[in-house]
């Protein structure tokens, strides 16, 4: 059945996602913040500064305002960076039909309130409105080329869940179903932020072993804050857990890691960020992550030497060297 899909945010991951439902059949509209883009993507039919190499399927038009977006849609894609999420769904709310689903792509946290996305998504729409959160490890790209990928579909509303995995799923894309939305989220944000420890450890050339451990004293750390936040530990061994981080700390279009070896290059973070198109979402949700763990009285120690390194009161080499010295205890310890 065909479905009227509005995707807000036409980064790599919303256009990817617009491309995919629209090959699958949907009327998909695609909105962009800059207008520019929006033209471009009109004439060209393609999203030339995220994903180039992309043609947009007929059944993908491009919005020039939100309004035109969301109107009379059954499916609304909210793809927007987490510190814009907020405004843009205020934008958006007076047109939003009542009957209508959002799917939050989001991976971060909003910095000044610690709110996950399906709660800043609930606050602004108000209570009742179906949320599922969709995460996992994929790559826009390697959607957008249909290659197979396989995530999650997150919500407290069942119905909501199954109708996202039906109208989302295709050839080369399939998608399980959790209740966990605080699991899923919380390792969906963090996840980035030890993406960010994998780059430093590849930048300096510290080797698989290295690598190995990062990952997996990473994935600790995120499922420490995760539970104590309400989340299921076993959601974090899953798809928006371990899944995500693996891809995340390896891949080579890993925004995060890139972050992470050049900053083990001796670059700013300011000159780093300055030369990316795309953003990388560990940076801002780093402090969020240390303040969210100080809530709960959780130590994320990876994340607190990421946060040194990215304010530039310590450079990689040290932060690594903090996290070796640090006093040895038994694995299954907090810590």
């Amino acid at each position: 059945m065909t479905r009227a899909v509005a995707v807000l945010g036409a980064g790599s991951w919303g256009t990817s996602l617009a491309v995919h439902l629209g090959r699958l059949g949907h009327d998909v509209r695609l909105w962009a913040r800059d207008r520019s883009l929006v033209d471009q993507m009109r004439e060209r039919r393609v999203n030339p500064t995220y994903l180039p190499d992309v043609a947009l399927p007929e059944l993908v038009s491009v919005a020039a305002t939100i309004e035109d977006a969301v109107r009379d849609t059954d499916l609304i894609v909210s793809a927007i960076p987490s510190h814009g999420c907020r405004a843009m769904m205020r934008a958006a709310s007076p047109h939003i039909a009542a009957y209508a689903t959002v799917v939050s792509t989001t991976k971060g946290l909003e910095t000044d309130t610690l709110l996950r996305m399906s709660e800043v998504i609930a606050q602004e729409l108000g209570p009742g409105r179906p949320v599922v959160v969709l995460s996992g490890p994929s790559f826009a790209l390697e959607v957008a080329r249909q290659l197979p990928t396989a995530v999650l579909a997150a919500s407290a509303n069942e119905q909501a869940t199954e109708r996202v995995q039906a109208e989302f799923r295709g050839p080369y894309f399939r998608l399980y179903g959790s209740t966990d939305v605080v699991g899923v989220e919380i390792g969906a944000a963090l996840k980035n932020v030890i993406a960010i420890a994998a780059g430093v450890v590849e930048g300096l050339g510290l080797g698989h072993n290295a690598l190995a451990a990062l990952i997996t004293r990473g994935l600790a750390e995120v499922t420490r804050l995760a539970c104590a936040a309400g989340g299921r530990r076993e959601t974090l061994s899953g798809l928006s857990g371990l899944g995500d981080l693996v891809l995340t700390c390896t891949g080579s279009i890993s925004r995060n890691r890139y972050v992470g070896i050049e900053l083990a290059r001796g670059r700013s973070l300011a000159e780093i960020l300055a030369g990316m198109k795309m953003i990388a979402e560990g940076v801002r949700t780093t402090g969020a992550a240390l303040a969210l763990g100080a809530k709960h009285g959780v130590e994320l120690p990876i994340a607190t030497q990421m946060a040194e390194v990215l304010a530039g009161r310590s450079d990689a080499r040290s932060a690594v060297g903090a996290l070796m010295l640090r006093p040895q205890r038994a694995e299954a310890e907090a810590g």
